[in-house]
This record gives C-alpha cells, sequence and structure tokens, in this order.
C-alpha cells in the first residue's frame, strides 16, 4: 500500500531513545518509525502519528493548561520503548492550535486522519487536550470506510467524563455532544460507550444528556476486569469499526498525575491496558487517540509513560489483528 504524508503545520521530527545496536533483536521505536513528508510503499497495514498541539479545549473548559505539549511528550516515551515485531511506524507530524483557532485545527486534524485511513494506515492521534476527541471524529466521519462504504462505527472513550457539556464555545468538555448533533444531522445516531464515569464529577444534567442520547457507560466503581471486558464485547458486537479514546485522567492520579484534571478514583492500569488490547484485537479499530497529557504536571513523566505503554498494547495488537 502506498502512505501519502498529509497536510500539516510542523512537519515530523527525529525520534530519540536508548541506542543497543541495529537489527530487529535491538530495535526500539525511535528506530522502526519512518518520517512521513511524500509518499511511501509499506507491506503491510502501518501505524500513522499525528499530533494534534492544542489546549484551547482545555482553556475554554476551564482546565489547567499545558496539554499543548503533549504530543512530544508521548512522542519522546514511545520512543525508546522495545519493538519485539514487525510493525511498520510512520509519523505525519502535527497541527498546531494558535491561540484560540480551534475549529481551524480541528478541521485540518480531521482532513489529514481521513486521508491516513482512506490510504489504509491504523490512525494515533496524539493529544493535546480532549478536544482532539471531535477533531477525530471529523477524520473517522470522513473516511471512505464511513461516508462512502456505509461502515457500522462506534466510539468507545476511556474516560472519568461525558464530556457532553452543552456550551456556546466548543471545547475539551463537549465533543460528544458536538458529535451526536453531527450525526443526528447526517440522519444516524451517534454509537457511544464511555468506560470509567465518575459519578462524583458528572452533574445530574450530564446523565440526563447521556441517558437521553442513549449512551451506554460503565462507571469507574464498577470496573472490574470481568465488567470491563463483557462491557467491551456487548459494545463491540455491534459495530463493523471503532474509535477508541483514552483520557488519560480515566487512571487514578497516582498513575496519571499529568492531566488536566487529576482522577480521585479513577480504573487501574491493568483494567485499561486489557480494554486497550481487547479493542485493538478485535480487528474493529479504525483509530485511536490519547488525550490530556499536560507535562507540565507530570511527575517523573508517568502519564507520558502509562501513554506510551497503552500505544504500545494497541499498535502491537491492532496491526497482529
Amino acid at each position: 500500500m502506498t502512505l501519502r504524508a498529509p497536510s500539516v503545520d510542523v512537519a515530523p521530527q527525529p525520534w530519540t531513545g536508548r541506542y543497543d545496536g541495529d537489527g530487529p533483536l535491538h530495535a526500539r521505536h525511535w528506530q522502526r518509525v519512518q518520517a512521513l513528508t511524500g509518499s511511501t510503499d509499506t507491506e503491510s497495514r502501518p501505524a500513522v502519528v499525528v499530533g494534534l498541539a492544542s489546549d484551547a479545549g482545555v482553556a475554554r473548559n476551564k482546565g489547567r493548561v499545558g496539554a499543548a505539549a503533549g504530543p512530544a511528550a508521548i512522542r519522546a516515551a514511545l520512543g525508546p520503548l522495545a519493538v519485539h515485531d514487525t510493525r511498520e511506524l510512520a509519523d505525519a507530524g502535527d497541527i498546531r492550535v494558535e491561540d484560540d483557532a480551534l475549529e481551524a485545527g480541528q478541521a485540518r486534524f480531521g482532513a489529514a486522519v481521513a486521508s491516513l485511513i482512506d490510504d489504509g494506515a491504523l490512525t494515533v492521534g496524539l493529544g493535546g487536550g480532549h478536544e482532539i476527541a471531535f477533531a477525530s471524529y471529523l477524520g473517522v466521519a470522513g473516511s471512505a470506510r464511513v461516508s462512502t462504504e456505509g461502515a457500522r462505527w462506534g466510539v468507545l472513550n476511556l474516560d472519568a467524563h461525558f464530556d457532553l457539556r452543552d456550551e456556546e464555545n466548543p471545547s475539551s468538555g463537549t465533543p460528544f455532544l458536538q458529535m451526536a448533533r453531527e450525526e443526528k444531522a447526517k440522519g444516524r445516531e451517534l454509537n457511544y460507550a464511555v468506560l470509567g464515569i465518575s459519578r462524583a464529577n458528572n452533574t445530574r444534567v450530564l446523565f440526563e444528556e447521556a441517558d437521553g442520547l442513549g449512551v451506554k457507560y460503565l462507571l469507574d466503581e464498577d470496573c472490574s476486569r470481568a465488567s470491563a471486558e463483557k462491557f467491551v464485547t456487548e459494545f463491540l458486537d455491534g459495530l463493523d469499526a471503532l474509535y477508541l479514546t483514552i483520557d488519560l485522567d480515566v487512571m487514578p492520579a497516582a498513575v496519571a498525575p499529568g492531566v488536566s484534571a487529576p482522577a480521585a478514583y479513577g480504573v487501574p492500569l491493568e483494567i485499561i491496558n486489557a480494554v486497550c488490547r481487547q479493542v485493538a484485537a478485535s480487528g474493529k479499530l479504525l483509530h485511536v487517540d490519547v488525550a490530556e497529557l499536560n507535562p507540565s504536571f507530570d511527575i517523573d513523566g508517568r502519564t507520558a509513560k502509562v501513554a506510551a505503554r497503552l500505544l504500545d498494547t494497541i499498535v502491537g495488537a491492532a496491526l497482529d489483528a
């Protein structure tokens, strides 16, 4: 298959990591990733990274800003991790949101993702605030798989929050209500499920909004491994394709301190990792993104390392599926 570089604001930069030697037995992600700046041929389905360097949505949502530095921090954490398979990786660079120009940045990111999906790639979005979710939606909904072929698709959000706020200005708290309204305008219903919802951090009006939209959700307190995997299985059963979005605040603050809104409770990392592997191994994963990493508050780089570990799990399982 042939990959074409999408239009981006910041060209891909060199990755770095520990050097132990050349060849597959010493491989780390920084040695495997290729800069996607033109057209390149691949022997199998590749994973392509695209960043959305934005915290405009977090600022609008009155959160603590700094997530615009997230894509670079995730790349830095992923680069040194060992590669134990033959995965093909590429980096397409970043879309950058300057000042408050959120909607334009989301549109550019969506166009980049759609073109890469159409070329056959597994697209991996790096946030940035959770405003990346609506940008990713534009890419998924704009891909031929959905817009032309009519695939039944859904979005699984690993998150402590519904992000269904009804506000005049879109933000990191509004993307899934935006999606629902866009889908309704197209004569469809949004298939939306959330794993890890915190009852304490979502008001009654948000629960009512979720119920009205038919959102499926599992509370953080109910997320045993068995219940989480059952929840995901039932959601996947009715779909041809899935968009997975991971808000890192779904995990406890001790595991993911570097986020806009650290979780007092959260879902354990081992359960989130198991769900990610389950989704990726289903063969239905079309696009994944990771959101809300804020390096300014990331003690010892813990959250970036967690994001990198989850992406390593997802990419490996998805490309083997």
